[in-house]
Formats: structure tokens, sequence, C-alpha cells
């Protein structure tokens, strides 16, 4: 790393530490604590512009050379933008955390992608799982640690900024553990909706193999010390964070076991299906794994609405519930009431659209806000899944600025 990178990113670290010590992100932690504990203040906002941000900071707003250092510079850039752009409830902190080396040796078998020339295209996959015999082709995944890669990346951070930043080490090794999308990525979607039909045990096979290895791979984590503690300003779920006094758990022996831990499981690639179908399909082998975690998240981008009885009556300790732009808002908050975090889930479309329409987007989210308050609802507003804002970047701004008015009008 040059002398200049270096500068550039002791710089930024600087700017994110003084942001970190402002005293509104204690009253957002402070927020975050009551809404985990389903005793919300009021509605919370979380902007999240995933796929948008090479539009908000494009490759020429790096200052960087070397490709670590742009690394590095782009993260605290990120925070440093929604922190002066974005009217959220997002906290920053002064923690940057190095991911441990640890190497994940996967299923064995993969699906062999077609991808376009365009960037940010679509792209479709050929699925190796054919026959019934493939599937004794699916290794067990094992996670495979190496202390001393770890203790090198992180004497390296700790050296370049841990005087200005609180560089910590963190195991995280998955964003969802919902196993039928892997699935879906192994046989095909089309062909998997025809088998629950034609070859159901064909399905049946196939999750029950996953969920046996996804199980083993978490236990060998746990047994190795590998994962970290979730309970603080982490993303979790598909969208919220995940700051609790309810993990981690009695006993904790200095590093997280599963049950210290947020899980998450979903189901995106089943939302035409019907509850019976979900059920046997899918929720089944999800449960094993939900039971090992202390708190659980629901859902993404899938549309609940007509699976929240069953989800409420056996997912243990369900805390936190996606409610998607295709979910019906009203029959979500009767069904969830107080018992879950409504964590709602705005259309992006009004940020990728030709024209931007903020009496829309204030309408929209007006109307979520009154059905929530009125079935007793704990909501968040949780802004994702935004691949692009049409190149007009202040339309996150606009957009934070009228959901914080209609968070904050609830509680007046």
């Amino acid at each position: 790393m040059t002398a200049k990178d270096r500068q550039t990113i002791r710089d930024l670290a600087k700017l994110v530490a003084e942001a970190a010590a402002d005293p509104v992100q204690d009253e957002r932690r402070w927020l975050w604590y009551a809404q985990n504990s389903l005793q919300p203040i009021r509605p919370l906002v979380y902007v999240s512009p995933e796929g948008s941000w090479v539009e908000l900071l494009p490759a020429d707003a790096l200052n960087c050379e070397d490709d670590d250092a742009r690394g590095i510079e782009h993260a605290l850039l990120m925070r440093l933008y929604a922190w002066e752009h974005f009217m959220d409830d997002q906290v920053c902190d002064a923690r940057y955390l190095v991911g441990k080396a640890v190497t994940n040796t996967g299923w064995g078998v993969g699906p062999d992608y077609q991808r376009p020339e365009a960037e940010r295209g679509a792209y479709v996959w050929d699925a190796p799982i054919q026959t019934r015999a493939d599937i004794d082709r699916i290794q067990t995944p094992k996670a495979i640690h190496d202390p001393e890669g770890s203790q090198r990346a992180l004497e390296w951070h700790q050296e370049l900024f841990g005087d200005i930043l609180d560089v910590q080490l963190c195991g995280r090794f998955w964003w969802a553990l919902g196993l039928i999308d892997e699935w879906t990525f192994l046989r095909g979607i089309t062909q998997t909706f025809w088998d629950m039909s034609d070859d159901p045990e064909f399905v049946h096979a196939g999750m029950r193999r996953l969920m046996e290895g996804k199980l083993e791979w978490l236990q060998s984590l746990e047994d190795q010390g590998l994962m970290t503690l979730n309970n603080d300003n982490d993303y979790v779920g598909s969208g919220g964070f995940g700051f609790t006094d309810e993990l981690p758990q009695e006993g904790y022996p200095g590093y997280a076991r599963l049950r210290d831990l947020w899980g998450f499981c979903e189901a995106q690639t089943m939302s035409e299906v019907s509850p019976a179908m979900h059920e046997e399909f899918v929720l089944q082998y999800q449960l094993p794994i939900l039971e090992r975690f202390g708190l659980n998240c629901y859902g993404c981008c899938e549309p609940l609405h007509l699976k929240l009885d069953m989800l409420k009556a056996q997912v243990p300790r369900l805390r936190r519930v996606s409610i998607s732009p295709w979910a019906d808002k009203r029959m979500s908050a009767e069904k969830l009431g107080g018992d879950c975090i409504y964590s709602w889930k705005p259309n992006p479309a009004t940020l990728a659209a030709v024209d931007f329409d903020p009496e829309w987007v204030r309408q929209d989210i007006r109307e979520t806000v009154d059905i929530a308050r009125e079935h007793g609802c704990v909501l968040e507003i949780i802004l994702k899944d935004t691949h692009t804002c049409n190149y007009q970047p202040w339309r996150f701004d606009e957009w934070s600025r009228i959901a914080m008015e209609e968070a904050v009008r609830a509680v007046e």
C-alpha cells in the first residue's frame, strides 16, 4: 500500500470515528434495543442502497490505487455517505470488522453460470443435479480455519488504523440458511416446481441432504469457536439490526454458540407455492436449523401474508418477519400484531422509475404506518433491493426524509 493510499484511509477513518462519537448514535442504539424487545418508540427507518452504491459512489469517486486499499476506502465511504445523506436510524459506529480466514469447501457441486457481457446484466445457469444419483454427489461443507491468516489480517488492519477505529476479528459465514434457494440453484427453479408435483421425494431427498450438511457445517463452526455475536450494530435477517440484551444466552463461553445468535431463513423462490407446500418442502427442513438459534428472522422478498399463521406457530423464537412489497400489508398486520417485528420493505421501484414521485412515496409510507399502528405492530421501514436510482442519488436523500417524517408523525 502506498503512503498516499494509507493516508487517504486514515483520514477517512478519522471522519468515521468523529461520526461514531456523535451523541445521536446512542439515541439510535436505544431505539433499536427497544424495537427488538418489542417495545418500540416509533417506526424505525433504514436505507440500504445495495446495487445502487455503484451510482452513489462510482469508481472514479475513489482515490486509492491499490485494490485492497480501494476496498477499505469504499467501505468507509459508504458509512460516511449514509451518515451525511440519509435521514434514517442506522448507527455509525467505530468498529471495523476483519473477517476470519476461513475457507468453506461448499457442496462439491455447483451451477455453471452463463453471464452476459453487459455490466449488472441478468444471467442463467445449468443445474448440476439431474438425477437422484446426483444427490449422492453433494458433499458436507467443511469450515477450514487458518488461525495464522486471521491473526495476520487483524494485525495488518490494526497497524493501518487501529489507533483510530476499533478493529475486531469477525466470524460471519452466511446471509441466510433457508436451503431451498440453494436447492433451486442445484436443481433448477422450474424443475423444482415440477418435482413438487411429479416427484416430491426428489425434492425431499435433496432438501434433507442439504439440511443435514448445513447442520453439520454449523456445528463445526461452533465447535471451532469461529462465530461472532451479532447482537450489536449487526445487520440481521433481511433488514434491521441485532441490538438486544437477550443474546448471548446464559453460559456464554466467550465465543458465539448458535444459541447466542440471531438466525435467519427465507424462501424467496417459493413465493407462489401454497402454505401447505411451503411447509412440506421447505419449512420442515428449516426448523431444525432455526431451533439452534436464540432469536430468529424469517423472509425476504417473498410475500408471506398467507403463511404467517404457520410461521408464528412453528418457527421458534420468531422475532422479525419480512413483509415484502408483494405482501398484503393489512392482512400481515392483522396476523402479526405486536408479536413479531413487522419488517416492511417498500417497493424499490419508486427509486428506479423514470420519474420520482415523492407524494406517492409519502402516501405509501403513511398508509403502512397507519395500518401498523391500527394493529399494534412493531414497524420498521427497510428500503432495500434498490439496484438503481436511475443515476439520481438525491432520490435516496428525499426518500429517507419523507420516511422519517412519517415515522415521527406516527407518534405525535
